[in-house]
């Protein structure tokens, strides 16, 4: 008997696709697409977490949470909580991998 039920399919690879800063491995990049909640956008948004920023993972906390990331080219640091990156999303860089370089 089983007591949990996989989701469909269809649905787990819609969630596959959309990717936050929360999901950088450490020293992959990506590119800031846009920012998911509103209240919290501001905040980023101040903090230089703007869209076609270039993001990367720097450093991560021994129990994963705060993470510290690099933005720009001017190489600014910036420290956030889990929650606060998983709002940072990601534009698709390329089929497999978001951490190429020109």
């Amino acid at each position: 008997m089983a007591l949990f039920r996989r989701s469909s399919p269809v649905v787990a690879a819609g969630a596959a696709t959309r990717r936050t800063a929360k999901d950088l491995r450490l020293g992959e990049t990506g590119t800031i697409c846009c920012l998911e909640d509103p209240e919290m956008a501001l905040k980023l948004l101040e903090m230089g977490c703007v869209p076609g920023v270039k993001v990367r993972l720097s450093g991560r906390a021994p129990l994963g949470d705060p993470l510290m990331l690099v933005l720009g080219d001017q190489e600014y640091t910036l420290s956030v909580r889990a929650s606060e990156a998983a709002n940072i999303l990601l534009k698709e860089e390329g089929a497999a991998h978001g951490g190429g370089s020109k």
